[in-house]
């Protein structure tokens, strides 16, 4: 039974379900590793709760919520918006003399050698773009063909590329450097092997494999165009930057891009014309998808009310004509303290009614090839501080039916000097509150996947989602995504990954791409190019391609500058009419055909050599996979099973029999390939569920 289904029979026979949370917490912003959690769920009847509060009664008659009908607690901070922020480096490098100690010499070292996979992995990728598909062993003494490749190869014969061979070098000096703690000469060495590396990434010729590249393209950028030949622009720079897929902002604040029949107004900034009508027709014009983001929960945005003149109490176009749908915090603010976003009450019937009537609209009016669900989720809170939100009318009626409790007197803390049984009481009823909220969430992804995989279900379905640790996105904004991609109710997770550096991008993204296995559902890490240089770019890029990622999302549209979009042409060339998730099995096949180039090519010039008594089978399961694989893409109509279980055990032999003279370490070389591997499959179980 799904989730969803075992809440809605948790509705119907009054039990509580509280979930708690173990394992250890990560920081967002923090340096330690994001850790995976557990769920584990205990139910607790309704009565009995409302047995040991001694409050069973409902009341009639709710009063409104707003300030002042909330008990007073200590605000003790106001922060910047979390939403807002982007992580730090993983690993902050600076010149100078200061002292390197064991821990944070292992990790440069761990860095550098990484950075040289990630090199290494674009180069041979490029160089062996005009090798054969079919894997052969290579001729007695063949030799590299052009002088340009010569300069670039890593191999035991001598020709090897100056950046990689200081790179070795380094790493060769490492330890002396540490122990005789010339901090400042490693330090210095390091940055500029850094730099020497990113600087010789191979940018003047494509790489990049086929892959979902897809960008947002927000609300300011379609109001500075203004009309369909300036947006027509945008789709131009994007095709040219190889992007397939469009998330382009639809409902924003509160508004509609378009003229509604539903929402009670358009965005005055956009009256006039339907950017939504023509960015359909310009994705499709150039073979691209256009997939219709909208906020969910979110209903006003002050940041937004300045560019329309209103005042910073005005809470969205909807919320202004229904304040019985307003979401509040434990103070009575409908916006939390330091974030500047008012949200609906997810458990408000009329709210979820409303939304879901949006939704059909759109998808019912409008020929868009996906829907992304964006503000799903309650705004950021702070329990520890008693900073909490989403006591709504429908909320706190709801909760007290269900409990007799009404949820604005209850905390997440507990005081110490209390008994146990009523430190106990209180905790299980917060976890009993929280699982509430989390609830209304899930089950409005649900019925919203119901709505449209009845309607529109050739609709891609995605939620833009933070990559958080577990607990803490359960804790701080009831987005229980996780859920959501084991139990299909969508196809695509795209987490808003925002990181400084490779390393933190990393360490965001591995639990869910690398540690996690959703069958169906795609996770598709995002970055965002506001303010980053193109070589952190390429780096973050080159990161995810060596995990078993599908592709990539790129914030956005307004920071695509000249520079980042000739890079990007550069290694991934325009975008032509084949789109990877509606070919998934092309996909798939012409990723494999690219491990095999890159094998020749590895074979060809003596930095890959196997054992003369596995060789022979090694090249024909190899070129067997192949075959399969191109079979599959001729004719989609072909059970994929088989296939599957081909690459699978290509995938567990991978290394064996294999000897490698690169940069950098085997392990690294042959984890990028059972990622690559892996993420081959990944398509081709994705293009299994799409067509059924």
């Amino acid at each position: 039974m799904s989730k969803f289904a075992k809440f809605v029979v948790w509705l119907g026979v009054g039990v509580c379900t509280s979930v708690l949370l173990v394992g250890a917490p990560a920081l967002f912003k923090g340096h330690g590793a994001i850790a995976t959690t557990q769920r584990l769920t205990a139910t607790v009847p309704a009565a009995a709760i409302a047995q040991q509060t001694g409050d069973l009664g409902i009341p009639q008659d709710f009063e409104p919520l707003a300030p002042g009908n909330f008990p007073s607690r200590d605000l003790r901070f106001q922060s910047e918006d979390p939403a807002d922020q982007i992580a730090p480096p993983g690993l902050l490098v600076r010149p100078g003399d200061a002292p390197i100690s064991h821990f944070f010499g292992l990790r440069m070292q761990k860095e550098l050698d990484s950075l040289v996979g990630r090199f290494e992995s674009a180069l041979f990728l490029a160089s062996a773009a005009d090798q054969p598909t079919q894997v052969q062993l290579p001729t007695v003494n063949a030799a590299v063909t052009t002088s340009e490749d010569k300069s670039l190869i890593a191999s035991s014969g001598g020709v090897t590329s100056p950046v990689l061979q200081e790179a070795r070098q380094l790493r060769q000096d490492w330890p002396g450097l540490l122990e005789n703690q010339a901090y400042g000469e490693a330090r210095t060495r390091w940055l500029q092997v850094r730099e020497n590396l990113w600087a010789n990434f191979p940018l003047d010729r494509p790489f990049a494999q086929p892959e979902i590249r897809s960008m947002w393209l927000d609300r300011g950028s379609i109001v500075r165009a203004g009309s369909r030949p300036q947006l027509a622009a945008l789709f131009d720079n994007m095709q040219a930057s190889g992007i397939n897929t469009v998330f382009f902002e639809t409902v924003n604040a509160g508004y509609p891009i378009y003229r509604s029949r539903v929402a009670p107004q358009q965005n005055p900034l956009t009256e006039g014309w339907d950017p939504l009508a023509d960015a359909v027709e310009l994705a499709h014009e150039r073979g691209m998808e256009l997939h219709a983001w909208i906020w969910v929960f979110a209903a006003g945005n002050q940041r937004h009310n300045a560019i329309m003149n209103k005042s910073d109490d005005f809470l969205g176009p909807s919320l202004a004509g229904n304040p019985d749908w307003v979401g509040y915090d434990q103070d009575g603010r409908p916006i939390p303290l330091g974030q500047t976003k008012a949200f609906y009450d997810p458990a408000n019937p009329e709210v979820r009614e409303y939304l879901l009537q949006l939704v059909d609209e759109i998808i019912s009016d409008y020929d868009v090839d996906g829907l992304q669900l964006d503000y799903i989720r309650y705004p950021f809170q702070d329990p520890s501080a008693e900073r909490s939100y989403g006591y709504g009318i429908a909320a706190r009626r709801e909760f007290r039916r269900q409990t007799g409790v009404d949820p604005i007197n209850l905390t997440p803390t507990t005081d110490a000097w209390a008994p146990r049984a009523e430190r106990e009481r209180q905790r299980s009823l917060w976890e009993a509150w929280n699982t509430f909220r989390i609830e209304q969430v899930t089950s409005f992804v649900a019925e919203t996947s119901q709505l449209v995989r009845s309607k529109r279900p050739d609709v891609v379905l995605s939620a833009a989602v933070f990559a958080m640790p577990e607990r803490e996105r359960l804790q701080k904004i009831q987005q229980d995504w996780t859920a959501w991609a084991q139990d299909g109710l969508v196809d695509w997770i795209v987490l808003m990954s925002y990181a400084q550096d490779a390393n933190r991008f990393a360490e965001m993204i591995n639990p869910w791409v690398v540690e996690q296995d959703y069958g169906s559902t795609l996770v598709i890490p995002g970055m965002r190019l506001l303010g980053m240089p193109v070589p952190v770019m390429i780096d973050q890029l080159q990161t995810l391609r060596d995990m078993p990622a599908t592709g990539y999302a790129l914030f956005a549209t307004d920071n695509l500058d000249s520079r980042i979009q000739t890079v990007l042409n550069q290694t991934q060339g325009s975008h032509n009419s084949t789109v990877p998730q509606t070919n998934a099995y092309a996909t798939a096949a012409a990723r494999f055909a690219a491990l095999q180039q890159e094998w020749n090519w590895l074979l060809a010039n003596g930095q890959m050599t196997l054992q003369p008594r596995l060789a022979d089978r090694w090249l024909a399961d190899v070129n067997t996979v192949g075959a399969s694989l191109a079979t599959l893409a001729n004719d989609p109509a072909l059970a994929s099973s088989a296939v599957q279980a081909q690459v699978s055990d290509l995938k567990r032999n991978v290394g064996v029999g294999v000897e490698l003279e690169t940069a950098t370490s085997t392990d690294y070389r042959f984890t990028t390939w059972k990622n690559r591997l892996e993420a081959i499959n990944r398509f081709l179980i994705y293009g299994d569920a799409k067509r059924s």
